[in-house]
């Protein structure tokens, strides 16, 4: 794709002395600026991006196979992003904040001599060195089994192992009534078919027993032939102090500051290279090609977020850290999470709300502005071949923050355990009826396999929507000026 076939894409070309492109009767954006973020997009090159990764590779290979926050590995990762800004010239803040972190090794449950798969709740408690023996009881289903103490009438609850299904209220309130009645242990039992079923008891909850989770067909087995249960879990949940890392440009304006972040920690299960080194890597590149002092309209902040993987803590505190006036300075978020997926999509977060709510799903507050971010984005997708769908704004990356207290948000993102369908798979290529990314949250999540091709158009995507408006905030598919934003403090939680 040359570049004046992207310009044009964009509603731009250099080949014409027309007037600034139009949609509507509103400009898109200056050509000037075009040109600006085109430049800075060619610039950032796979080969450069690889570097980083490469780095972090490296780092997570040193420091027990992660990369996850209170670990070596994430202090290393720090380090590297650190000193490489601060060699290109930027000056670099580290703000530091507390996170509680959870950890477990894979826990054991036999019953009646058998061996059952179970998965540890976050934030469970640990048993006893030598385990837990007692007997399986089994709560009765219903509509909101083990919600409240009459879900147990009949039930020889006190010293038991109770099994009971998913459902009806969150696990920290079946946890709190099962520990009041006097029992042992909990096994929840998941009320959907599939592999494996995350959950979290949350991480201020008053957890007094251990936590467990069964699948839907081991859930119904044992409840068929309940009898003595043992189960093991080791399990440890600490404060620990992580940090972000923050470097703005000294040039630009400091009251339509533009933000770009990702997360820069990984999971303990693996070294975190697609979730999220390709983000960071694209955006440090990106950041690396615009330099710290370029002739630029507005100032350009790049965060790298601690902690992203433990509840979006990190970029949660900083957005927290900003009164209103400060939060008005910032004219938006770019939010830039798993790049380089395998069996990569071309997804744009959802900015003009067009994604039909589910029943199960809460209506984002989405900031005006979000939408024209999203066209950006759609547009320079298309300008590569890959016509973008939406993401809903679903709270689960570091956006959230920010468009709760009312900045305007938008990103780039190639997909995670969800499945590909036979239409994407024949628009974008890769495997019809496989997950986007299946080495998510996994050790598998290394170098050798990212797809080269996505990291190419949406790491050129990250520099050129960071260009474009580092130049531009104006046009149909500009931001409010500062007058004219609205932000809300963000509660602390």
């Amino acid at each position: 794709m040359t570049s004046v076939l992207l310009l044009s894409a964009l509603g731009c070309s250099r080949t014409t002395e027309q007037a600034t492109p139009v949609l509507g009767d509103m400009p898109v954006a200056s050509p000037a600026s075009l040109e600006f973020a085109d430049d800075l997009r060619r610039r950032v090159t796979v080969d450069a991006m690889k570097v980083h990764l490469t780095k972090f590779q490296e780092i997570a290979d040193a420091h027990g196979g992660n990369r996850a926050s209170g670990t070596p590995g994430y202090d290393a990762s720090v380090d590297y992003v650190v000193g490489t800004l601060r060699d290109a010239g930027f000056d670099v803040q580290t703000p530091e904040f507390e996170v509680r972190v959870f950890s477990a090794d894979k826990p054991t449950l036999s019953v009646g001599g058998k061996e059952v798969d179970v998965d540890a709740l976050k934030y469970t408690l640990a048993t006893p060195a030598e385990g837990l023996t007692a007997p399986l009881v089994v709560v009765p289903p219903g509509d909101a089994p083990g919600c409240v103490p009459a879900g147990y009438d009949g039930v020889a609850v006190k010293g038991a192992v109770v099994l009971l299904d998913r459902g009806g209220c969150p696990f920290h309130v079946k946890q709190t009534v099962a520990a009041s009645l006097g029992a042992a242990a909990l096994v929840v039992a998941d009320n959907v078919d599939e592999d494996f079923m995350p959950g979290t008891l949350g991480e201020d909850t008053d957890v007094k027993i251990p936590v467990v989770s069964v699948s839907k067909s081991d859930g119904a087995r044992l409840r068929a032939a309940p009898g003595k249960a043992t189960l093991h879990v080791k399990a440890v949940t600490q404060n620990i102090k992580s940090r972000n890392v923050i470097a703005q440009t000294r040039t630009g304006s400091t009251a339509d500051v533009v933000m770009a972040g990702g997360h820069l920690d990984g999971v303990p299960e693996g070294p975190g290279i697609n979730d999220n080194a390709s983000g960071v890597s694209a955006l440090l590149e990106t950041a690396l090609q615009l330099g710290s002092s370029p002739q630029v309209r507005n100032a350009v902040r790049f965060a790298f977020w601690g902690a992203e993987e433990v509840g979006l803590t990190g970029s949660k505190k900083y957005v927290q850290s900003l009164d209103v006036e400060a939060l008005k300075d910032i004219a938006l978020y770019l939010n830039f999470d798993m790049i380089a997926s395998s069996n990569a999509g071309y997804f744009t977060y959802d900015g003009n709300q067009s994604t039909a709510i589910g029943r199960d799903q809460v209506v984002p507050r989405v900031p005006e502005g979000s939408a024209g971010i999203e066209r950006t984005l759609a547009a320079y997708l298309d300008s590569q071949g890959k016509p973008a769908e939406d993401t809903f704004f679903d709270g689960r990356s570091d956006y959230d923050g920010f468009t709760t207290a009312g900045v305007p948000a938008g990103g780039l993102f190639a997909g995670g355990e969800e499945k590909k369908s036979a239409e994407q798979a024949e628009k974008w290529g890769g495997t019809a009826d496989a997950p986007f990314d299946p080495d998510y949250h996994k050790d598998t999540d290394t170098l050798d396999r990212l797809n080269i091709e996505a990291l190419r158009i949406h790491g050129g995507g990250v520099a050129f929507a960071v260009g474009r408006y580092a130049q531009d905030l104006s046009g149909r598919n500009g931001i409010p000026v500062r007058e004219d934003r609205v932000r809300h403090p963000l509660p602390e939680y």
